[in-house]
C-alpha cells in the first residue's frame, strides 16, 4: 500500500507541515514530524478533517486574500513605536547580545499571548471581504500577471497607481533599512524557517496581500534559534523590534508565500519513463565481463542482471568477472545466443592483407585496373633492351656489365589505357627477386633470344609463373640478327608444355626485335587482350594495400619504398604498416620521377616517412590513424627480434658434436652494404651458399646506403672486412679506414664478389699438405764412422734423393723407421742430389741400424691447394 509523507499532505492542503502534524496527533495518528508516513486512510482522514474545519482555513486553502491599507497599518503603530522606542533601547542592546550567543527564552517567547494586530484588522474587513471576494480573485490574478511580467522584463517599473501611498511605503522603507533584526509582529502563518530569504519588499506596489491565517494559535519558534529576530513586547507592542515596521516584516513574508504558490501553480515536469529497448539476436561477449558490461550490450540494467543472475544461484555483483559459462547461462536465460569474440590480432598484416583482398573481390565498387606485367628471362635476352623501348629510355646503359640488378617499375600508355611494367633481373643470384615479382604481377612476358634459345633461368621462369598461376606471353627476342631460329626456340619450349596457338596450345608468342622495335606493338596489344580475358579489376574506395618491390636508404631522404599500390587508394599523409616499419606517407614519386598526391590500384610508386628501410616483397597495410600504425609496427618488430633470438641454438647433449664442430670451424666476417634492399638480400644469400670446407661465411651486418663510420668501426671491432654493392664510402669512413686498417671492397657486378669472397675463405685455411714419393734406393754396402755414424753406399733404383728430404727405412716389406736425411754424397762431395742409375752415400738422422739389402723410400710433403 502506498504511503505519504505529512510534507505531501501538507503542500496539497496548503497548509504549514506543523499544523499537519499537530493534527494528525489530534486524531491519533503515530506521527512524530514533517517525514513521518501514513497510509491512504489516513491521508483520506487528515484531509476530511481539514475540509471540515474553520471558515477561516478554508479561506486560506482557496488562497483568499484582502486588501490591507498600508499605510492604515502604519498610522496605527507609529506613534506607539516612536514611544517605546527610547524607552526600550537598554533592553533591546541586552536582547540582541543575548541572542548572538544563542541564549534565548524560549518560555517568554511561548508564552506571549498578545492578540496580533493583523488579526484585529482582519475582523474589521471581514464583512467586506465577503463582498469583495470575486473583485479580489480577478485583482489577484492580475497581480499574478504583473508578477511574471516583471520576472520577463525585470528593468520595467510597475506603474503607481497612488503616489501619495507609494511616498509614504518609501518612507517608510528607508527608515526599516538601517536596522537588519526583523519585528515580531501579528501571529500570522508563516513559512518554513528553511525558505526564510531575505528579500527586499518592492517600493511599486500599492497593497500588500496578506494570507489569512488558518487558526490563532501559537508556532513553536524553537526553529528560529540563532535567528536576527526579535520578540513581540507588552500589548502587542515592538519593544525588541529590529527597527523594522510590522507591516515590512509582514509584506516580505508574504512575497515569500506569494512566489511559493506561484511555484506550486507552475505545471510539475511529468518523468519520462524509460523506454525498455530490444534485447539483440546475439551477445559477442568477451570472457572476464561482468554484470554492467553485460547490461550495456543487452540493453538492461545492472542491478536486473545481478538479480538474475542470483535466481540461477550465482553470487556476483556488479562489478565481479564472470567466466564463459556463466555468461552462457545468462544468455541462454534471457534467450538470446551467446558468442565469444574472436580477437584478431591487427600485427598481422599478411592476414589483414589477404581479408583485404577477398572483401575487394565481393565489393561492389570495383572498376577496372591496368595489368601488371613482369618481364622475365635469362641473362642478356634483352628483357631491359626490350623495357627501354617500351619507355623509350636507356635503362640499360647504366647498369654494371649490361646486367639488371634490381627491380624497376614503369607504367607505359597504349591507346589511353595504361600497363604496368616490372622489369626483373636475369642473374642466377636474383632468383628470389624473380620470384617475387612473379608473385605480384598478372602476365608474365617471357623473353627467350631466337640465336640463344632456352637458358637455365628461362626454365626458372617457367616456373615461377606456373607456381604463381599466372599466364605467360613468349616473347621471342632479337629477331633481327642473322642467326635467328625461332622455330627452334618454339620447340624447345614446348617441352614446358608452353604450346603456341598456332599448334592448338593457348600460349600467346610474339616474334619480336627490342633493338630495332618490330612488332613491339604487336606485343603490348597480346598484353591488353589478355588482360580484358582476365578482367582484372580492383576496389579504388577502400584503404590502401600493395606489395614492396625495392627498398633502399637515401641520404637526405631516408628509408624509401618502391611499391605496387593493389587494392584501395594511397594518399599523401596516410598511416601505413610495411613490414616490420612503419610510417606516415611524407612524400610519393611516380616512375617518372613526379610527385604525386595519391596512387591507385596497379600504380607503382616511391614513398617516404617510414621509420626504417623495409624488406622486399614486405605488404603495406593502411591503418585508420597513426597511433594504431605505430603500435601494430612497434610490434612486429618486436616479435621480428624475439625471433631472431630464438633461432640462436644453444649446446644440448644432442647436437653437442656438431656444435664442437662447428666451433672448430674458420669464419670470414663480412659487412656487407648495398644500393637497394634486394640486392642485399641476394648478395647475402650467394655468399653464405659458398661452400669452402672448414670456413663458413658470417654476415655480421647488412644494410642499404653508403658506407658510413660506424660500419668502419664495427668491422674494425670485429676484424672483418666490408664488401660495397654500387656504393661508396663516405670520406670520414674512408679515412677512418685507413687509419684502423679496415679492408673495403667495392663491387658493381655480382659474380666478382663471390669470387673474391671464395678466395679469401680458401685462403684462411691452414696448409695442407700430401705425401709424393721422389725416389727409391737399394742399400749395397755399409760403413761404420766413429762421430759420423753408418754410412749407407746406395743405389738410386728410381726418380731421385734430394739432401733435405724425408726417408722411410723398410726391412722385408716393414717400415724400421722414418725419419731425414742427415748428409748425402757423391763420392768425395757434399751433394744436393742424386738422379736415378747413380751411386751415393748418405747418413740418416739419429739412426745407425742400417744394414745390406735395405730400402728407402724417398718422400716430400708437398701443400694442396683448398677445394
Amino acid at each position: 500500500m502506498a504511503k505519504k509523507r505529512i510534507y505531501e499532505i501538507a503542500k496539497e492542503v496548503g497548509v504549514d507541515n506543523k499544523v499537519v502534524v499537530q493534527k494528525a496527533k489530534d486524531l491519533g495518528l503515530d506521527v512524530k514530524n514533517h517525514m513521518s508516513s501514513v497510509d491512504d486512510s489516513q491521508v483520506a482522514k487528515l484531509k476530511n478533517s481539514f475540509q471540515n474545519s474553520a471558515p477561516a482555513a478554508k479561506s486560506s486553502n482557496k488562497k483568499n486574500k484582502i486588501k490591507i491599507s498600508v499605510s492604515s497599518i502604519r498610522k496605527n503603530e507609529k506613534k506607539q513605536e516612536d514611544n517605546n522606542s527610547s524607552k526600550n533601547s537598554k533592553r533591546r542592546n541586552n536582547k540582541r547580545r543575548s541572542n548572538n550567543h544563542g541564549h534565548e527564552n524560549k518560555n517568554d517567547r511561548r508564552n506571549n499571548t498578545g492578540k496580533p494586530k493583523a488579526a484585529a484588522l482582519l475582523q474589521q474587513f471581514k464583512q467586506k471581504q465577503r463582498a469583495e471576494e470575486g473583485q479580489l480573485n480577478r485583482e489577484a490574478q492580475k497581480a499574478r500577471k504583473e508578477y511574471h511580467e516583471q520576472l520577463r522584463h525585470p528593468k520595467q517599473e510597475q506603474p503607481v497607481k497612488d503616489n501619495k501611498k507609494t511616498s509614504n511605503h518609501k518612507d517608510n522603507k528607508k527608515k526599516a533599512e538601517p536596522v537588519e533584526k526583523k519585528v515580531i509582529g501579528p501571529k500570522i502563518l508563516k513559512p518554513s524557517p528553511a525558505r526564510l530569504k531575505k528579500q527586499q519588499p518592492e517600493a511599486t506596489k500599492e497593497l500588500v496581500q496578506v494570507t489569512i491565517p488558518e487558526a490563532p494559535k501559537e508556532e513553536k519558534r524553537g526553529n528560529n534559534r540563532g535567528r536576527n529576530m526579535g520578540k513581540p513586547g507588552r500589548k502587542g507592542k515592538n519593544q525588541f523590534g529590529n527597527g523594522r515596521s510590522d507591516h515590512s516584516d509582514r509584506s516580505e513574508r508574504k512575497r515569500r508565500k506569494n512566489k511559493k504558490r506561484q511555484q506550486e501553480q507552475k505545471p510539475k515536469k511529468t518523468l519520462t519513463k524509460r523506454k525498455e529497448r530490444p534485447l539483440p539476436e546475439t551477445l559477442v561477449y568477451e570472457e572476464g565481463m561482468n554484470a554492467q558490461d553485460i547490461g550495456k550490450l543487452i540493453h538492461r540494467e545492472p542491478a536486473e542482471i545481478v538479480k538474475k543472475l542470483f535466481m540461477l544461484g550465482v553470487m556476483t555483483n556488479q562489478n565481479q568477472s564472470l567466466d564463459k559459462d556463466t555468461i552462457e547461462l545468462l544468455a541462454a536465460e534471457y534467450g538470446i545466443n551467446a558468442e565469444q569474440k574472436v580477437h584478431e590480432d591487427i600485427s598481422d598484416i599478411d592476414n589483414i592483407y589477404d581479408k583485404r583482398m577477398e572483401e575487394s573481390k565481393e565489393s561492389k565498387n570495383q572498376v577496372k585496373r591496368p595489368p601488371v606485367v613482369t618481364i622475365m628471362g635469362h641473362v642478356d635476352h634483352g628483357k631491359t633492351t626490350l623495357l627501354d623501348r617500351l619507355r623509350h629510355t636507356h635503362v640499360s646503359a647504366h647498369e654494371a656489365g649490361g646486367i639488371t640488378q634490381k627491380i624497376g617499375a614503369y607504367q607505359v600508355r597504349l591507346d589511353d589505357r595504361l600497363i604496368t611494367f616490372l622489369d626483373t633481373p636475369g642473374h642466377a643470384a636474383f632468383s628470389n627477386m624473380r620470384a617475387r615479382g612473379a608473385e605480384i604481377t598478372d602476365i608474365v612476358v617471357l623473353v627467350v633470344a631466337a640465336d640463344d634459345g632456352v637458358m637455365p633461368q628461362t626454365v626458372e621462369a617457367i616456373d615461377h609463373a606456373k607456381s604463381a598461376n599466372v599466364p605467360i606471353i613468349v616473347a621471342i627476342n632479337k629477331m633481327d640478327k642473322p642467326g635467328a631460329n625461332p622455330q627452334h626456340v618454339t620447340e624447345e619450349l614446348m617441352k614446358y608444355n608452353l604450346i603456341p596457338e598456332d599448334y592448338g596450345g593457348d600460349t600467346i608468342f610474339v616474334n619480336i626485335s627490342a633493338k630495332t622495335g618490330q612488332n613491339v606493338d604487336d606485343l603490348l596489344q597480346m598484353i591488353l587482350l589478355q588482360s580484358d580475358v582476365m578482367e582484372l579489376k580492383a576496389n579504388p574506395t577502400e584503404m590502401a594495400i600493395g606489395t614492396v618491390i625495392e627498398a633502399r636508404l637515401s641520404r637526405g631522404r631516408g628509408p624509401v619504398a618502391d611499391v605496387l599500390i593493389q587494392q584501395g587508394t594511397l594518399n599523401v599523409g596516410d598511416p601505413i604498416v610495411v613490414g616490420n616499419t612503419f610510417g606516415r606517407v611524407r612524400t610519393m614519386t611516380n616512375d617518372r620521377g613526379r610527385q604525386v598526391k595519391k596512387a591507385t590500384p596497379s600504380e607503382p610508386v616511391e614513398i617516404t616517412g617510414l621509420n626504417d628501410v623495409p624488406e622486399s616483397a614486405d605488404k603495406l597495410v593502411e591503418f585508420k590513424d597513426e597511433k594504431t600504425a605505430r603500435s601494430v609496427g612497434e610490434a612486429r618488430a618486436q616479435q621480428a627480434l624475439q625471433k631472431s633470438r630464438e633461432n640462436v641454438q644453444h649446446v644440448t647433449l644432442d647436437n653437442l658434436f656438431d656444435t664442437m664442430k662447428k666451433e672448430n670451424m674458420k669464419e670470414v666476417d663480412i659487412v656487407l652494404k648495398a644500393d637497394v634492399q634486394g640486392s642485399v638480400e641476394a648478395l647475402q644469400q650467394s655468399l653464405e651458399k659458398i661452400e669452402v670446407e672448414g670456413v663458413r661465411v658470417n654476415i655480421i651486418h647488412s644494410g642499404v646506403g653508403a658506407i658510413n663510420e660506424s660500419d668502419v668501426t664495427l668491422a674494425g671491432a670485429s676484424n672483418a672486412f666490408i664488401i660495397g654493392f654500387n656504393v661508396r664510402p663516405t670520406a670520414t669512413a674512408k679515412s677512418q679506414a685507413e687509419t684502423d686498417g679496415v679492408d673495403i671492397r667495392l663491387y658493381s657486378i655480382i659474380y666478382k664478389a663471390i669470387d673474391d669472397v671464395t678466395a679469401a675463405m680458401k685462403g684462411m685455411l691452414e696448409p695442407t699438405y700430401e705425401e709424393k714419393v721422389i725416389g727409391n734406393l737399394t742399400v749395397r754396402e755399409t760403413w761404420k764412422v766413429s762421430k759420423v755414424g753408418t754410412i749407407a753406399g746406395s743405389f738410386v733404383d728410381k726418380g731421385l734423393v734430394k739432401n733435405d728430404s724425408k726417408i722411410r727405412v723398410i726391412r722385408d716389406g716393414i717400415v724400421k723407421y722414418d725419419g731425414e736425411i742427415a748428409s748425402l754424397k757423391r763420392f768425395k762431395d757434399d751433394v744436393k742430389e742424386v738422379k736415378q742409375g747413380n751411386d751415393c752415400g748418405l747418413t740418416i738422422k739419429d739412426y745407425n741400424d742400417i744394414k745390406v739389402g735395405d730400402e728407402f723410400e724417398v718422400y716430400e710433403m708437398q701443400q694442396v691447394e683448398p677445394k
